[in-house]
């Protein structure tokens, strides 16, 4: 374990139990979906790369948009 996150973990260990619950099972759920894109990219590595080249197609050629969150 890093001295980060035994740091953290020292500083949650002082939090009421509520909130340690609460922590625990938002930091479990960023593990688990974390792991489940690793695993989805994993399984397809050449699909990963095909839409890569096919969005440096379209920004080479002008077809990008550029994203405005606002705009959405």
């Amino acid at each position: 374990m890093t001295d980060l996150l035994e740091k953290a973990f020292e500083h949650a260990s002082k939090l009421p139990p509520q909130q340690q619950d609460a922590l625990a099972k938002w930091l479990l759920g960023e593990i688990a979906a974390d792991n489940a894109w690793d695993a989805t990219f994993a399984k397809s590595p050449a699909l990963l790369a095909s839409l890569a080249s096919e969005t440096l197609q379209e920004k080479d050629g002008g077809d990008a948009q550029p994203l405005v969150p606002d705009e959405l």
